[in-house]
């Protein structure tokens, strides 16, 4: 079900943005004052390790015949790529021969459990564009210090919203689908 949830609001956000209108601003105008949508999840990069595994554990147990799941797979799974594209089209001359940061490599803020982190994905998608990618995190060992990667940084992608982050104002060019840096409407 988290799944299922937290696809809809990916699709909705790429979207929404994929046609350069906010899905923040939509967002609050659907859960303002609307007790149906509070419930409503914002976008992010939705992994660990049961997300993913239990859904194709049930499209299997159906003989894959689970549509709303495996489009739940395509849809989270697909989000890294736009976030790429997203950022591309941000900076100027495309993302090759650029340094990009990635804040946050765990699979969920405040932790080092960096299972099924989609942060990885998002990295290779990164590489395949030849950026150089400055993974930083505070909970892992030996990646980049964050003051370091946002000196060093031409782009920044917000991977997981730690608490280390959220005050952050970033001034390069950055893509932030967790919604931590958007200006509130």
């Amino acid at each position: 079900w988290r799944y299922l949830e937290f696809a809809i609001a990916n699709q909705f956000y790429m979207m929404a943005e994929a046609r350069g209108l906010d899905f923040y601003k939509i967002f609050a105008a659907m859960t303002n004052d609307y007790p149906r949508a509070k419930h409503f999840p914002k976008p992010g990069l939705a992994a660990g390790p049961c997300l993913f595994k239990d859904t194709m554990q049930l499209a299997a147990f159906h003989k894959s015949h689970f549509f709303l799941g495996h489009s739940a797979m395509l849809v989270n799974e697909g989000l890294p790529d736009f976030l790429v594209e997203q950022l591309a089209s941000k900076v100027e001359g495309g993302l090759a021969g650029r340094k990009v940061a990635i804040l946050g490599m765990t699979f969920k803020a405040n932790n080092d459990d960096i299972r099924e982190s989609l942060s990885f994905k998002l990295k290779k998608c990164l590489e395949i564009k030849r950026a150089t990618v400055l993974a930083s995190d505070p909970y892992i060992k030996d990646s980049i210090p964050l003051e370091k990667a946002l000196a060093e940084a031409d782009a920044i992608i917000l991977g997981t919203p730690h608490r280390e982050y959220l005050k952050l104002k970033p001034q390069q060019p950055y893509v932030d689908c967790w919604g931590v840096w958007t200006e509130k409407a």
